[in-house]
């Protein structure tokens, strides 16, 4: 575990921890960090730690093989959420999001539900790769690990009609489901499988088919049916943005130009998702975020 940290050690100045926070999103090179690029300084700043944060408890998981000590480094983070809501942060991404929690209304459950959605992936048991039964199941963890994500993105982007928050936890549902699609293969080697099993059955694609990589028709039927999924649940949630707020929000809408465009490349080239990894270039996610911004 982390020991104690002073904000002194992250260099001589005071905005060390925002610094570290920096460093920490622009090394996932996530399209997120593209969406963050045309804020103000301030919401920048709240954005990049409160991703930095996702990123910290969404490393645990993925990169601890121990499941016992991921449980141990996720109630750390609990218990330093804890500590940031009483005054005594003491992580360099604490640190940096002291200054947030205020102006922009952050709560203690929404990163506390976050971590509950990070622990769900620790319950992925050995031999048993599929988890969710049924969508239903699925969307609960969807709404933990981006749901909430999505509201407190759009509370930092700033709103003015609680309706906004309503397209926001749909739009973070449509990135999931999203990224359930784009790392299929990748999941599954993990030994972890997010497709439910109802809808596995249903299309004759089996757990061992995935992990295995074993392209079929079938298993492209159900990914087309994944796709359409997750482009109506895009509508759905474009369709709940008050035109009050769609400019505030220009950064969620830069992400969903961004990842719409990543479906739809995956779909172009025949879901080819069990041996490989779609991605668009930087380059590109630039371009779109460009695009999307001057819109409006």
């Amino acid at each position: 575990m982390r020991a104690e940290m002073n904000p002194h050690d992250y260099g001589p100045h005071a905005d060390g921890p925002h610094t570290y926070c920096q460093a920490k999103a622009a090394a996932s090179g996530s399209s997120f960090y593209y969406s963050f690029r045309f804020l103000p300084p301030d919401r920048r700043r709240a954005i990049v730690a409160f991703y930095a944060f996702c990123r910290e408890v969404d490393d645990i998981v993925d990169e601890c093989h121990d499941t016992e000590l991921a449980r141990t480094k996720l109630a750390w983070w609990r218990d330093e959420i804890a500590r940031l809501y009483a005054g005594t942060p003491s992580h360099p991404v604490t640190l940096a999001l002291v200054e947030a929690l205020a102006p922009f209304h952050l709560s203690q459950d929404a990163f506390e539900q976050i971590i509950d959605g990070m622990e769900m992936d620790l319950d992925f048991g050995l031999g048993q790769p599929v988890r969710y039964p049924d969508f239903k199941a699925l969307r609960l963890y969807c709404h933990r690990v981006a749901g909430i994500v999505g509201e407190v993105a759009a509370s930092i982007f700033g709103i003015s009609d609680r309706t906004t928050l309503k397209y926001a936890n749909k739009l973070g549902l449509a990135f999931q489901l999203t990224n359930i699609i784009r790392d299929v293969g990748e999941d599954a080697r993990r030994g972890r499988i997010y497709l439910p099993a109802d809808e596995l059955a249903q299309f004759g694609v089996s757990a061992s088919d995935l992990m295995q990589a074993r392209s079929s028709d079938n298993f492209r039927s159900l990914m087309e049916f994944q796709t359409q999924r997750a482009l109506q649940t895009y509508d759905e949630a474009l369709a709940l943005l008050p035109a009050a707020d769609r400019k505030a929000q220009r950064p969620g809408l830069i992400m969903a130009a961004i990842y719409r465009t990543l479906l739809e490349e995956i779909r172009a080239d025949g879901f080819q998702v069990l041996d490989r990894r779609t991605s668009l270039t930087p380059l590109r996610k630039l371009w779109l975020a460009w695009r999307t911004w001057i819109k409006g």
